[in-house]
């Protein structure tokens, strides 16, 4: 097989979200109604800032239009307070409910316009609109603009032009008319900060999709490999499986006057292969299906219910073995936990054949109220036998690790005094994920979780 079929193509490198991309995902319409502005910035300071700037804005305001009108329009100290009170404090619910606070502005503003008629110095002074009620105004839009849909905002825009066409009825002579400037300048705002809130939008529809082609590609790599295993190992390991069971069966008949004892040898290896093509077939199955749908979970799954069968079959192997399984175990756990309590069994089994021959196995399954146990000890291997492995890769009690950490349960391994070996599983009666049951514990990779100790390498496999 050529290294160009071993090896699979990298997954393209995700792309880190650029600042100008992370700026406008902030600026974009609420998911609700109350929602503030920047709700959804990733830092707190930034969250903050809306309130922190229109608080600084309103508390500048108040006391600038209560000096307007008391020195420019000679409007009477209590018109004056209270007329700088209703047109500046509102604009606090800018941050939250824009469209609240600009309706009680515009009120607040139409009734000043009105008190300022009789004012005894409007005369050669901006009105209806005084500076001050420009200000807050156009800082109100800027808020609207970036969270009212545009039919909303064309429609405050659309009053905002009608109601100073009504005032204009009231107008008393010699004032500067503010009609049409503010007309003009409320319209130039909402327009540039609805455009801002439109390319946040769509700024945030771009960066989901492009989540969502990432998260596509890595699940196409995903399962690219995972067609490339299952092709090497139907070509490879089943072949050979294949083949040594055609042999041993047919080992017999090929060599006449065989001892019984060889014979049941030769179909021990037999039934052991056939065990082996079954497994192989289960595995292609669910590497060849989506990951995600029931496709690749359509074949039995072995569970505790044939641990007789694993034990039996190691026993031929000239292997003693005993086994301890409480009544109902395979019956009383979950799917998930039912196999990996098998798989570890299964391991913990292949390494004393591997790595202790002929030593003497205990295999207990014992049921608690919220676990089940799983013991597998053997004792030191026969000296007058010689390990089938010297030296291991790990991956055996890696892969034990992995299932006990997915069921939310503990793995403990290790070394007897005696010279055998210990493996502890203790597996819950609920899978990660239900009510009640155990979170699924942090991988060797991730943050969390303890360094596992070396272990020897006869029982590494």
């Amino acid at each position: 097989m050529s290294d160009r079929a071993r090896t699979p193509a990298p997954a393209p490198p995700a792309r880190e979200p650029r600042a100008t991309n992370r700026l406008w995902g902030v600026v974009r319409t609420p998911a609700r109604a109350a929602e503030p502005l920047f709700a959804r910035a990733p830092r707190a300071w930034q969250r903050m800032l809306p309130y922190l700037l229109m608080g600084a804005f309103t508390a500048a305001l108040l006391p600038t239009t209560i000096a307007v009108l008391t020195n420019d329009y000679k409007a009477g100290g209590g018109w004056a307070g209270a007329l700088g009170v209703a047109q500046t404090v509102p604009l606090l619910l800018a941050v939250t409910r824009p469209l609240a606070a600009w309706g009680l502005v515009l009120l607040a503003d139409t009734l000043g316009a009105l008190v300022l008629v009789r004012a005894d110095q409007v005369a050669g002074h901006a009105w209806p609109w005084t500076p001050m009620v420009i200000v807050g105004y156009l800082a109100l839009m800027a808020c609207l603009g970036l969270r009212e849909s545009i039919r909303t905002l064309v429609g405050v825009w659309l009053v905002t032009g009608a109601v100073g066409t009504a005032l204009g009825f009231f107008q008393p002579g010699g004032v500067m008319t503010t009609v049409a400037l503010l007309f003009v300048l409320s319209g130039v705002v909402l327009a540039l900060t609805g455009a801002v809130r439109g390319l946040g939008d769509a700024q945030q529809r771009i960066a989901e999709q492009e989540s969502i082609s990432e998260g596509e590609r890595a699940r196409r790599t995903l399962l690219e490999e995972r067609a490339r295993i299952a092709r090497e190992l139907h070509d490879v390991v089943a072949h050979h499986m294949s083949v040594i069971t055609v042999q041993a069966d047919s080992a017999p008949y090929r060599l006449p006057g065989m001892p019984d004892p060889v014979r049941e040898e030769f179909e021990a290896i037999a039934a052991s292969a056939r065990e082996s093509l079954g497994e192989m077939r289960r595995l292609l199955t669910v590497l060849r299906g989506n990951g995600d749908g029931p496709g690749g979970e359509l074949a039995p799954q072995p569970g505790l219910g044939r641990v007789q069968q694993l034990v039996e079959a190691t026993v031929r192997a000239g292997q003693p073995v005993g086994l301890s399984l409480a009544a109902g175990a395979a019956e009383a756990l979950p799917p998930a936990v039912d196999l990996s309590a098998y798989r570890i069994v299964q391991e913990a089994l292949a390494n004393v054949v591997r790595h202790a021959p002929g030593a003497r196995t205990n295999v207990s399954v014992t049921l608690h109220a919220d676990e089940v146990l799983v013991l597998v000890v053997n004792g030191p291997a026969r000296d007058a036998v010689t390990a089938l492995e010297g030296s291991g890769t790990g991956h055996g009690l890696v892969g034990m690790r992995e299932r006990v950490r997915l069921t939310g349960g503990t793995l403990d391994t290790g070394p007897l005094p005696d010279g055998g070996f210990r493996v502890a599983a203790r597996l819950p009666l609920r899978e990660p994920g239900e009510p009640g049951g155990p979170a699924a514990q942090p991988g060797p990779d991730r943050p969390g979780d303890p360094a596992q100790p070396d272990q020897p390498d006869r029982e590494a496999s």
